[in-house]
């Protein structure tokens, strides 16, 4: 884990690894509560792929590589894209328009206020948080070479 040949110092990498789960834990935060307060989805996914990021530059693609499953977030972001548009569909089978709330508008002031707006802040969160890192892999893929130096 601490190769000195691949990453950045051992300093970084300690960092790194003890806030790595706190600003993954902060993007889930502001992906749930969304709907109450400024963040949500995007912010909320922007800031997990950020997490990812951290640990891409302070460890090494090689280490990144095989800490992360890149093609399990290839999926994760493909199904949430699709259950996203499942959400809106549904919207319309049910006699209303695109993204239609079905779940009913909830009791205000409380977690479950915002009808169906959480769970389409869930999967926003993931589709820009997963899309967002596995672009940024790309174009360090693209810079290095696949099998290139780092």
């Amino acid at each position: 884990m601490n190769d000195p040949k691949h990453g950045m110092t051992l300093i970084v990498k300690t960092v790194t690894r003890i806030t790595v789960w706190l600003i993954i834990l902060y993007g889930i935060y502001l992906i749930l509560h969304g709907h109450l307060t400024p963040g949500g989805g995007f912010g909320g996914g922007v800031i997990i792929a950020l997490a990812f990021l951290n640990v891409l530059l302070a460890y090494g693609r090689s280490f990144t590589k095989n800490w992360l499953n890149l093609k399990f977030m290839e999926d994760i972001e493909a199904a949430s894209a699709t259950l996203f548009l499942f959400m809106g569909i549904l919207g319309i089978a049910l006699g209303g328009r695109f993204l239609t709330n079905f779940l009913g508008p909830g009791k205000p002031f409380t977690l479950f206020s915002a009808g169906h707006i959480p769970i389409l802040n869930i999967l926003i969160g993931v589709k820009v948080g997963m899309c967002l890192f596995l672009v940024v892999w790309v174009l360090a893929a693209l810079r290095t070479g696949e099998g290139g130096e780092e």
